[in-house]
C-alpha cells in the first residue's frame, strides 16, 4: 500500500453542521485558487449550467433596478407549464431550503419522521421549531434501500414525513408507484417528497408525484442542482389547495430575486439539456463505478442518479481519505455526520469524464 502524507485538513476548517466541505475554505487552507481544486463533493449538473442561460442574464440585467415580480408569477406560470401543472398548485421560492424551514408552522407539524440516512436540513428545520423528529433509517444490509413496510408501521407516531428521493446521500430511488401505495394508506398524514436530484434520472416525471392529486403530499423540486445554479436559490412547491393555501401566510414578498425569475423562466423549457444531462449520468456512473471495480477497501452502492456513495473497507477512514485527497485537490464528501452512517462512508459526484478518471485514480492511488 503507498504511503500518503496527512494533512488534517479538517482540523483547520469551520465546517457547517451538517453540510459538506466549503471549497472557499480548503482553498485557503490549501494556499490556492478555488478554481484550482476538483470539486467531487459538490452534487450539482456535472455539464454545469445550460450554455445559453448567460446571455439570457446579461439581456435582462438592467431589470435589477427594478423590484422582481412579487409572488413570481411568470416564473410559476412557466414551470407550471412546463410539468403540466395549474400555476394555482405552484410556490416559487429562495431554494427549497426556504420551503423545508417553513413547513413546520405552515403545516403545524407536532410529530416529524425523517427517512434516512439523508440530508440534514429536515431534521434541523424541525429542531428550529422546537420538535424532536423520529428517524427511520435504512440499514447498510439493504443497500439503504428503505422499507416502505417499516416505515408505514411507524407512522402512527408522524403527522409528518420527509423523504428525500431520489436519496442524498445514498442516491436510492423509491419508486413511485410504491411510494403512492405508501401515501394513500396514510391519508391523515403529510408525506414531503424531495425530488430535486429526480430530473438526473431519464424520463424522470415517469417517477415524479408532481402531478399526484393526493392533498397529503407536498412535492419539493429544485433547479439548482439539474441546472448547476445553486448560487441563483431557485425552488418550487408543489401540493394541492388546502397546502397552498396553508403557506400563503409564510410567503414573504419578493423572495426570489429577478435574476433568478428571469433564469427560472428559461430554465423551464430546456427539456433537451435534462434529457442529455440524465443521458451523461446514467453512462458517466457505470464507467467511474468501473475505474474502481475489483477494490475491496471501496465499495459502492447503487445510485440511481448523479452521486455515488462508498464504504471504505480498509485502515483509513472517512475523515483520512477527505484530507488525502484535498491534499491533491480534489473534494469528495465525508458523510461521517449523516445520522445512520459512520465514519467508514464517502459521496463521490460526477463531473466530466476526465475529472472522473483522474479522481479514480488517485483513489486507486491512496488505497493500494
Amino acid at each position: 500500500m503507498a504511503v500518503w502524507p496527512v494533512i488534517q485538513v479538517t482540523e483547520k476548517l469551520q465546517m457547517i453542521q451538517g453540510h459538506g466541505g466549503n471549497i472557499y475554505q480548503i482553498a485557503k487552507v490549501l494556499g490556492c485558487s478555488p478554481s484550482e481544486i476538483l470539486d467531487m463533493s459538490s452534487n450539482v449538473c456535472p455539464l454545469g449550467m445550460p450554455g445559453a442561460l448567460k446571455g439570457v442574464l446579461d439581456e435582462k440585467w438592467d431589470e435589477i433596478v427594478s423590484l422582481p415580480e412579487v409572488d413570481s408569477d411568470g416564473l410559476r406560470a412557466g414551470f407550471a407549464a412546463s410539468v403540466g401543472l395549474s400555476p394555482n398548485h405552484v410556490i416559487a421560492g429562495n431554494g427549497t431550503t426556504e420551503f423545508i424551514y417553513t413547513i413546520p408552522p405552515a403545516l403545524e407539524v407536532k410529530r416529524a419522521l425523517i427517512v434516512g440516512p439523508t440530508y440534514s436540513d429536515y431534521a434541523d428545520a424541525c429542531r428550529a421549531y422546537g420538535i424532536e423528529p423520529l428517524f427511520y433509517l435504512a440499514p447498510e444490509t439493504r443497500g439503504f434501500q428503505p422499507d416502505l413496510d417499516e416505515i408505514s408501521s411507524m407512522l402512527g407516531h408522524a403527522d409528518t414525513v420527509f423523504i428525500c428521493n431520489p436519496n442524498n446521500p445514498t442516491g436510492r430511488l423509491m419508486p413511485a408507484k410504491s411510494l403512492i401505495r405508501l401515501i394513500e394508506s396514510h391519508p391523515g398524514v403529510r408525506f414531503v417528497i424531495d425530488e430535486s436530484y429526480l430530473p438526473f434520472i431519464p424520463d424522470w416525471k415517469t417517477e415524479s408525484l408532481i402531478d399526484s392529486e393526493a392533498g397529503n403530499i407536498v412535492v419539493l423540486h429544485s433547479f439548482s442542482k439539474i441546472f448547476a445554479v445553486p448560487g441563483l436559490r431557485l425552488g418550487f412547491l408543489i401540493a394541492g389547495p388546502r397546502i397552498i393555501h396553508a403557506f400563503q401566510p409564510f410567503k414573504q414578498p419578493w423572495s426570489v430575486n429577478r435574476p433568478a425569475q428571469v433564469a427560472g423562466t428559461f430554465l423551464a423549457s430546456q427539456k433537451e439539456f435534462v434529457d442529455h444531462v440524465a443521458g451523461f449520468v446514467e453512462k458517466e456512473r457505470k464507467a467511474f463505478i468501473g475505474y474502481l471495480q475489483g477494490l475491496d477497501l471501496v465499495a459502492p452502492f447503487s445510485s440511481a442518479i448523479n452521486f455515488i456513495l462508498f464504504r471504505l473497507n480498509g485502515t483509513l477512514k472517512a475523515n483520512d481519505l477527505f484530507s488525502l485527497m484535498c491534499d491533491h485537490r480534489i473534494l469528495i464528501r465525508n458523510c461521517s455526520n449523516f445520522p445512520g452512517l459512520s465514519d467508514r462512508f464517502i459521496r463521490i459526484a460526477l463531473k466530466s469524464p476526465a475529472a472522473n478518471r483522474t479522481c479514480a485514480e488517485l483513489i486507486r492511488s491512496v488505497l493500494y
